[in-house]
């Protein structure tokens, strides 16, 4: 059909008319709660979502008119939530109840939405029952006679008891019944659930699917899956977790078997999808002072099909610094995980470095090999035995230490983000008892490193951190000592706005001689603000000491530095600009500036 010029002008005018219809502001949204108070009001506005749809400069009247039928179950829901099992509630769309408008005679034009919710009084539990109950179950203080009925606590009795009875190895627990008898009269809810504990079973068989390089045998070994035990959803945390923290997988899936097999025991079905074998990456951190830093790494996450993780890592710092020349650092390390247990692996390590600093220079290699175990999600230890040696020049003389070394690590970590935590605390000690050679010195070095973090305000929008690092050298007199060995302070790992090892001690070696120190304390804190969700400001003050002898004695020195920073969130974690200056101590002088990716601890 052909229209005229007249009839396409009429006709595009006429579906003009039914966009503005479709599409307009309201002229009126309510949201009443009579007798609520402002904390119900709150959760029953964000249940609704009427007043989301409505809140728009321009309205779809479809979506409308479809969030207001929808609200009489959300809205009802929060009610529950909240104890209210006599409420009322009132939708009124240009003054039809929502509820009574047919869907297929939805309104053209919405002009006004009235929402009127009538809670009525707060119900609490005449009865509380749950059975049967398996021992050590914890059920919500709040299933109790007298105590407020809230549907969410009826549903969180239920699922602890059905979590109870799983860890007893009762695999397949269930609800089996639930009865829940209101009365009006008295505002009291009486609540019933009966349960079902089923078999107590042992684990069956692990059946694995999607891995392609890594072989099934060495799959088996890391997930550790444990055929026979008796049931535990804790041990199948564990399996996932050990299966993560390799880093072979991008994705893992552990499901139970929908039925028990005879014995009884439980299968599980393990589906995994394996990451890119090979990963790179690289980093940079900039001081005004110290120069410049560029890291890298390679690594090969499955190098010969069995989970072998090999790293290699190589470091140049100290680029355009003024504080000694450019160090140069190249390391590798392979890891196996599984070797002793599916929670320990071993691992092979070798690093070469030639290093400029202040005080010396020094050429190194060393050799180590080790295991770690992973006591719990938190805590981790490591033993290993290192061989040493290394080559230095100071104050025209050389020297060369070699030692072999027993390091003992513990790890705790229990923050919420590494790069960027806002609670919890980390601390590693290491323990490093040494045999030297020669003219080396045997003895031991402590060392250790805390943290905490307490955040404060809306959604941690302040966050306060503090840090200590706390060395020790003992049994080998400090010119026997290798150097690696001991402490200097200064420079963005320690205390900014001081020059990077500026801080060390003086020793008589045929006249005074500058060297590290046997005893170092360092201390850090941070104020930390969010501006924006992007833009973050932090006020920091850090004080270091590094003495000869003991802590605190005549033989040891304070200094201090101080500034503020500029925090630019990524989303991976945030790029850091701090500027600093010294504010005790005549080590330093000047302003200084430092730039890197993360939080400085």
């Amino acid at each position: 059909m052909v229209l005229s010029h007249g009839k396409r002008l009429l006709s595009a005018i006429a579906l003009g008319v039914l966009m503005a219809q479709a599409a307009h502001a309201l002229d009126r949204l309510t949201f009443e709660t009579p007798g609520a108070d402002k904390d119900l009001h709150d959760v029953l506005a964000a249940a609704s979502l009427t007043r989301e749809a409505g809140s728009a400069e321009t309205v779809d009247v479809q979506n409308l008119f479809a969030a207001a039928r929808a609200d009489y179950a959300r809205i009802l829901g929060a009610l529950y939530s909240e104890g209210y099992y006599s409420g009322t509630i009132s939708i009124r769309i240009d003054g039809r109840e929502a509820s009574a408008i047919p869907p297929l005679d939805a309104p053209a034009t919405i002009r006004a939405v009235d929402i009127r919710v009538t809670p009525g009084p707060r119900f609490s539990f005449a009865r509380a029952q749950i059975a049967p109950v398996a021992p050590e179950t914890e059920l919500p203080e709040g299933y109790a006679a007298g105590e407020p009925a809230l549907s969410g606590t009826i549903v969180d009795a239920a699922t602890a008891g059905v979590e109870g009875w799983r860890n007893q190895g009762h695999a397949k627990a269930e609800g089996s019944a639930q009865r829940i008898t209101a009365d009006h009269r008295a505002s009291t809810l009486a609540a019933d659930i009966a349960l079902a504990p089923g078999p107590r079973v042992t684990f069956g068989t692990l059946h694995i699917n999607g891995n392609e390089r890594l072989r099934t045998r060495r799959l088996e070994k890391i997930a550790g899956f444990p055929t026979g035990e008796v049931f535990d959803p804790e041990k199948l945390d564990q399996v996932r977790a050990r299966l993560r923290r390799t880093g072979i997988f991008s994705s893992v899936t552990l499901t139970e078997a929908e039925s028990v097999s005879p014995g009884p025991s439980l299968d599980a079905e393990l589906v995994v999808v394996e990451e890119k074998p090979r990963r790179i990456g690289f980093g940079a951190e900039l001081s005004s002072l110290d120069g410049l830093a560029l890291s890298g790494y390679w690594l090969h996450r499955n190098l010969m099909g069995g989970g072998e993780r090999l790293r290699l890592d190589g470091e140049i710092s100290g680029i355009g610094g003024s504080t000694g020349g450019a160090d140069y650092t190249l390391g590798a390390r392979i890891d196996r995980p599984a070797t002793l247990s599916p929670d320990t692996s071993a691992f092979i390590e070798t690093e070469l470095s030639a290093l400029d600093e202040v005080d010396y220079r020094s050429d190194n290699f060393s050799f180590g090999i080790g295991f770690t175990h992973i006591v719990n999600p938190r805590l981790t230890a490591e033993i290993g035995l290192k061989y040493a040696i290394s080559k230095v020049r100071e104050n025209g003389t050389r020297r060369t230490f070699e030692q072999l070394a027993l390091p003992i690590a513990l790890t705790w970590d229990n923050r919420d983000n590494p790069l960027d935590a806002t609670e919890g605390y980390y601390g590693e000690a290491v323990a490093t008892p040494f045999l030297g050679f020669g003219t080396t010195g045997s003895g031991g070095q402590i060392k250790g490193d805390f943290r905490a973090y307490r955040g404060f305000g809306e959604s941690d929008r302040f966050v306060l951190a503090a840090r200590a690092q706390v060395g020790a050298v003992f049994g080998a007199d400090l010119i026997e000592t290798p150097r690696e060995y001991l402490f200097y302070s200064g420079g963005g790992g320690t205390v900014r706005g001081q020059p990077y090892q500026s801080l060390g001690v003086n020793v008589l070696r045929g006249g005074a001689q500058r060297s590290g120190g046997t005893r170092f304390l360092a201390l850090s804190g941070e104020m930390r603000a969010d501006v924006t969700d992007k833009i973050g400001l932090v006020a920091f003050y850090d004080a270091g000491y590094v003495g000869a002898v003991d802590f605190f004695d005549d033989s040891g020195d304070w200094h201090a530095g101080a500034g503020l920073g500029l925090r630019y969130n990524t989303g991976i974690g945030p790029i850091r600009l701090d500027v600093a200056g010294p504010v005790g101590g005549d080590t330093g002088e000047g302003v200084q500036i430092y730039i890197g990716i993360g939080q400085a601890f």
